[in-house]
Formats: structure tokens, C-alpha cells, sequence
């Protein structure tokens, strides 16, 4: 890595490497925290559920913050990835998409690791979706290691801040309780006991503690039995928030972002983790995503995309671009967005091969690439080929491979097999997404005189004219008739010929679709053999 380049991240403003800056800053104001040897970036995973596109989210975007660390610094300090799954935790509902629900009802309240897997090909429930998410993580490449809370707390490696933790226990409580209702005050305790007899995760109230013995007292509602649980060894499991104190202060986390709607928990846990010796980590806060409607995405409510969907008809590094991009602002997480999101990321990819270093630095490819982004240009938008999917009408992935090798010669499955991939997913997004909403219409009389003059020109030019030369003259047509302004001349293209309000560059097009093709689309058009059916009656 050249000085040069180090130099440039030092001032670079994209936004990892301002998070990097911040953890320069922490260890020059804490050397110590490099005793353990590196700096631990850490994401949270609650695998009541499978993984989901928040979990994509956190993990690319911390891996970029952890590679923008590693660019400050020449790679001289090291750093690890952890992902902890707090798979300890007591199963609280039975989710509604899982396979033998009345398997994983008889067993509420226990940890998601002693939860019968219902699918039946693991150890527990918690170790089926654990393996999930590691899967997909492994699909996407992240660089990271697996932690499980039910293994950290069996064997020790929380013991001594556990232990500490109980010795600070009315410092905790006193930072805790403002936090809470009144009638969950009454309650309350930071330490959550495992029944011996029923091994379900106990909220019950603390009725003694033994600092020296490391363990508390607690009464069983039902049975009204009272027991001592040491709090080490797996007896008990930490309430989450005095739990990503413990986590951040036993294991040293240095960097671990969260959701904006963490911020107040993110506040106590710092306290909490204070109390304990620890420093907290740094990071932030990101916004949530939001639906089609303006709603807060929740996986209870099933609204927004899931990550299955978005790759069903995009990229993966599409998705992360998705992720880079303003990542403090709220962003809709629906279908309508995913089309710009393909081809700004191919853009960004086009031109950063001519770019300086410095503004290399500022791509998002340089990011969602860990600074090695590959060399891709494409001869098509995706927006070009969602409109020839429609125009088209087949799901034929070679049908469309003819428009293109004729457009871009030289171009095959073989040779770019990134715009295969594309043309793929084109297809799927306009049969499940855009062909379900499309709205044809009749031209007004002045949209119909300059359609028609459109393809009197079509008909009567050279077929092989650049697409330039196309769109200079659907300009100058446009320009000839009283349209208000040219815009609503594109506009009225798109309404009569595609469908939709939006739509492609049109020399673009008809020089992919072919000028003759794109003479009878519009004849089509204006004849009004584009309309649905029931338009047309």
C-alpha cells in the first residue's frame, strides 16, 4: 500500500474512513486498548429469526469502516471482525414461517440453543439459524468470526465482568432503573438465572446475592422454590443491555455501529460498560430503512424488501451500494429503488478506472470492494434492458442476447457474464414487479403528431444510425411540436410506449431494440394496440 494512498485516506471524506479516523483517535488517546493485540470491530445477530437485510446492512458496512482502519494504518495494526450471535437468549415467540410451531411453543422461555430445532437438522433451534448466518455470510464473503453467547458464558470467558458485575450491582441498578417503567422497576434485575429444572431464562426479581460465593437468590413464581445460581458458568445470562455492556467491556469491542433507534440504549450500555471498567466502543448510529410507504421496516410486519428478493433481482454489490450510500439518512427499501441502485453501481465501477486516487478513494466501489474493485463496463444500462424485457415480452434470456449482440458486437454470455447475470435479473424484476404496474395510454393529438413523425423518420432512415444521432433527432422532434417543455414530451413517450412515467434514453433504446422495431412499437402506440385489455374496452 503506498504512502500516497495512506496519505490521501487521511483526508479522504467518505464516510468509513472518517469512522477510521475515530478509532486512530481512540488509540492515541487509549493506548491500551491494543494490549489484546487489535482493535475488535463487533456485530450483533439475534437468531430468534433468520438473517435479514439489516444483518447485510451491519456487517458490509462495519467491514468497510474495518478496511478504511486497515488502509490509515498500513495494515500494521491488526483487527478482527466478530459476529456474536445472542443465542442465549430466551425464545420469546414462536415465529410464524418455521415448520412444526407447536415443537417450538412447548419450549418458551429457553435459551435458543436448548430450543428443539424444528426443521430438524441441528441441535437446537439457535444452532439452525446460527448456521444460517453464517452461510450467509460466508455467500457474500465476508471476512469475520463467529461468537455464540451460549458458548462464551458455558465456558468462562465472561466469568470475570459477570462476577464484577454482581459486585456492582447497585451501580448498575442505579443506571438501569430510570430507564424503566415504574411496574418493571419492581422486577428488574441485570441478571437473568437459567432454572435448573426447567432451564427456561428467568426474569424474576433478585433476593440476595453472595458476591464472594458469585452467586444470587431468586424464587420461582409458580413453584414458589427458592434457588442459588452462581452467575458464572452459563447460570445466568445478562439483561441485553447490561449484556452488550459486559460484551464490549470483557472482550474489549472497539467499534460496533447500531440502529438510530439504539441511541438511548446505547447511552446506558456505555454507562453500564463505564461501571465495569471498560471503554465503550466507538461507532454509530445508522437510520432505519423505511417501506414503500414511508414506514419503519419491521421484520414483524414483513414489510420492505427481503434480501432473497433484492438478489432475485440484483446484485449483491448493488445491495452494498444501497448500504454505503448515506447511511445517516432514511432510505425506502422497496422494489422501485433497486433499478437506479444497478446502474449507479455500474457507473461508479465505469469511471473509476480514470479517476485520481484521491477521488478513487471517495467511489463507493472503492469500499464495497475493500479497494480492489474489478474492471467492468457495460455496453447497457439496466434500465435499457428492463424496457427491452417489456418491449419483448419473453423471458428468454438468449431473445434479449440478440438485441444486444447486434447492439454491442462482440458482446456475449461468455464474454460478460456480469450483463448475463443482469439480464437475468431484468427479466424477473419486469415480470414480478414493473409488468403487474404498467399503465399504457392513448397520445394526446399533439403526442400523436410528433410519435407519428418519429416513426416516419424511423421508417425512412438508415437502420444502423448511432444512438446519438437517434436521440439528437427524437430531440429535435420533440421540439417541433407545442409541448410545454421537452420533458413532457419524453414523458408522453414513455406513458404511450413502455407504460410507466419514466423510462430510458430513447436513442439508446431504438438503437438496441432497432430502428425498424422501434417504428412498429410506435405505430402500435398510436393505434393503441399497447393498451392492457381492459384499457383498450
Amino acid at each position: 500500500m503506498s504512502s500516497e494512498i495512506r496519505t490521501l485516506a487521511q483526508n479522504a471524506r467518505a464516510w468509513p474512513f472518517e469512522e477510521a479516523r475515530k478509532l486512530l483517535a481512540r488509540i492515541e488517546k487509549k493506548p491500551e486498548v491494543l494490549d489484546k493485540g487489535y482493535i475488535l470491530f463487533e456485530t450483533g445477530y439475534g437468531p430468534s429469526g433468520l438473517p435479514h437485510i439489516g444483518t447485510f446492512g451491519e456487517v458490509s458496512r462495519t467491514t468497510m469502516v474495518r478496511h478504511a482502519f486497515n488502509v490509515l494504518t498500513d495494515g500494521k495494526i491488526p483487527s478482527k471482525l466478530l459476529c456474536f450471535s445472542d443465542d442465549m437468549d430466551g425464545m420469546r415467540k414462536v415465529p410464524d414461517n418455521v415448520p412444526n410451531p407447536e415443537l417450538l411453543r412447548a419450549n418458551l422461555g429457553k435459551p435458543l440453543t436448548r430450543v428443539p430445532d424444528p426443521f430438524g437438522k441441528f441441535e437446537s433451534f439457535g444452532h439452525h439459524n446460527n448456521a444460517m448466518l453464517r452461510s450467509f455470510l460466508d455467500h457474500f464473503g465476508f471476512e469475520y468470526e463467529f461468537a455464540s453467547a451460549t458458548d462464551y458464558y458455558a465456558e468462562g470467558k465472561l466469568d470475570d465482568m459477570l462476577l464484577r458485575m454482581l459486585a456492582r450491582y447497585d451501580e448498575v441498578m442505579a443506571i438501569m432503573l430510570p430507564t424503566l417503567r415504574s411496574e418493571r422497576q419492581e422486577t428488574y434485575a441485570p441478571f437473568l438465572p437459567v432454572h435448573p429444572k426447567t432451564g427456561v431464562v428467568m426474569q424474576v426479581p433478585i433476593e440476595g446475592r453472595d458476591v464472594a460465593r458469585g452467586l444470587i437468590r431468586w424464587t420461582d413464581p409458580e413453584t414458589k422454590e427458592t434457588f442459588e445460581t452462581p452467575v458464572t458458568g452459563g447460570g445466568c445470562k445478562a439483561q441485553w443491555k447490561p449484556d452488550w455492556a459486559l460484551r464490549w467491556a470483557a472482550l474489549g469491542v472497539d467499534y460496533e455501529m447500531s440502529g438510530k433507534d439504539h441511541i438511548d440504549n446505547v447511552k446506558t450500555s456505555s454507562k453500564i460498560c463505564r461501571v465495569l471498567g471498560g471503554l465503550p466502543p466507538d461507532g454509530f448510529n445508522y437510520e432505519l430503512f423505511l417501506d414503500d410507504k414511508g414506514q419503519k421496516i419491521s421484520k414483524s410486519k414483513g414489510n420492505g424488501l427481503t434480501i432473497e428478493e433484492w438478489l432475485t433481482y440484483a446484485s449483491p454489490e448493488s445491495l452494498s451500494l444501497f448500504m454505503y450510500a448515506q447511511p445517516k439518512t432514511a432510505k425506502r427499501l422497496y422494489f422501485d429503488v433497486i433499478p437506479r441502485q444497478v446502474d449507479d453501481y455500474f457507473d461508479h465501477l465505469a469511471a473509476y478506472p480514470a479517476q485520481d486516487p484521491a477521488k478513487q478513494l471517495e467511489n463507493p466501489v472503492y469500499h464495497i470492494h475493500s479497494g480492489q474493485p474489478p474492471v467492468v463496463k457495460l455496453p447497457i444500462t439496466f434500465g435499457l434492458l428492463l424496457n427491452l424485457a417489456g418491449v419483448v415480452a419473453s423471458e428468454d434470456k438468449s431473445v434479449l442476447w440478440g438485441f444486444i449482440a447486434r447492439y454491442a458486437p462482440g458482446a456475449t454470455p461468455e464474454t460478460l457474464p456480469v450483463l448475463d447475470d443482469m439480464v437475468g435479473h431484468a427479466i424477473a424484476y419486469f415480470r414480478d414487479y414493473e409488468k403487474p404496474h404498467r399503465k399504457f395510454r392513448l397520445p394526446t393529438e399533439v403526442e400523436a403528431a410528433a410519435l407519428s413523425e418519429l416513426a416516419t423518420w424511423l421508417e425512412s432512415g438508415p437502420a444502423d444510425q448511432s444512438a446519438e444521432a437517434l436521440q439528437t433527432e427524437v430531440f429535435e422532434i420533440g421540439k417541433r411540436h407545442a409541448f410545454p417543455s421537452l420533458r413532457d414530451w419524453f414523458k408522453a413517450c414513455y406513458e404511450v410506449l413502455f407504460g410507466e412515467a419514466q423510462g430510458p434514453r430513447l436513442g439508446s433504446f431504438i438503437a438496441l431494440f432497432g430502428v425498424a422495431n422501434s417504428a412498429r412499437l410506435i405505430r402500435k402506440g398510436l393505434a393503441g394496440e399497447l393498451l392492457q385489455p381492459a384499457a383498450a374496452a
